[in-house]
C-alpha cells in the first residue's frame, strides 16, 4: 500500500515542479504561446488535483500506527498544492492585464514587471523551503519509526530471553525430578529384596526348629 502512495508522491513531485517552471515562464512569453502555457497549466493543475485525491485514498487504507507520517506528507502537498493555485491565479491576473494594455495601446510599466519579477523568485524561495522543511520532516519521521522498531527488537529479545531461561529452569527441574523418582524406586527395590531375604530367613528357621522338634520325640 506504501509503494502505491510513493509512486503517486514521485508523480505528484515531478508534475509540480513542471507546473512551477511554467508558471515562472509565462510572464516572459509571447502572447500566443503565453495561452497555450496556461492552458497547459491548467491541464496539469488538474493531474495534480487527482494525484492527490489518489494519495488521499491510499493513505486512508494504510493501518492507523504507520497513518501519521503519511497524513503529515499530505498536509504539506495539500499546501504546496494551494500555493501553486494561489501563484497560478496571479499570473493569470498579470496576464490578463498585460492582453488588456496591449488591446488599450499600453506596455506596461516596468516597476509593475520588476515587482512580478520579486513575487516569483520569493514564491519560489518559499516553495524550496517547504520541500526542505517536509523533507526534513520525514527524515525525522524516519527517524523516530526505525527507533521504535528497535525498541521492539530489543524488546522480543528480552522475551527471548527469559523463554530460554524458563526453559532452563524446567529442565533443571525435570532432572530434580528424575534423580529423586529413581532414588525412590531403588529404596522401594531394596526394601522388597530386604523382605524377601527375611522371609526366606524366617522360612528357614520355621523349618529347622520344625526338624529338631521331630527329631527330638
Amino acid at each position: 500500500m506504501s509503494s502505491d502512495f510513493e509512486g503517486y508522491e514521485q508523480d505528484f513531485a515531478v508534475l509540480t515542479a513542471e507546473i512551477t517552471s511554467k508558471i515562472s515562464r509565462v510572464p516572459r512569453l509571447p502572447p500566443d504561446e503565453k495561452k497555450q502555457m496556461v492552458a497547459n497549466v491548467e491541464k496539469q493543475l488538474e493531474e495534480a488535483r487527482e494525484l492527490l485525491e489518489q494519495m488521499d485514498l491510499e493513505v486512508r487504507e494504510i493501518p492507523p500506527q504507520s497513518r501519521g507520517m503519511y497524513s503529515n506528507r499530505m498536509r504539506s502537498y495539500k499546501q504546496e498544492m494551494g500555493k501553486l493555485e494561489a501563484e497560478f491565479k496571479r499570473s493569470r491576473i498579470a496576464y490578463s492585464d498585460e492582453v488588456r494594455n496591449e488591446l488599450l495601446g499600453d506596455d506596461g510599466n516596468s516597476s509593475e514587471n520588476q515587482r512580478a519579477h520579486l513575487l516569483d523568485n520569493t514564491e519560489r524561495l518559499e516553495r524550496s523551503s517547504r520541500r526542505l522543511e517536509a523533507g526534513y520532516q520525514i527524515a525525522v519521521e524516519t527517524e523516530q519509526i526505525g527507533q521504535e522498531m528497535l525498541e521492539n527488537l530489543s524488546h522480543d529479545r528480552e522475551k527471548i530471553q527469559r523463554a530460554r531461561e524458563r526453559l532452563r529452569e524446567t529442565d533443571a527441574n525435570l532432572g530434580k525430578s528424575s534423580r529423586i523418582l529413581t532414588g525412590m524406586l531403588r529404596r522401594i527395590i531394596q526394601n522388597r529384596i530386604l523382605l524377601v531375604i527375611l522371609g526366606i530367613i524366617v522360612v528357614i528357621t520355621i523349618l529347622t526348629a520344625i526338624t529338631l522338634f521331630v527329631k527330638g520325640h
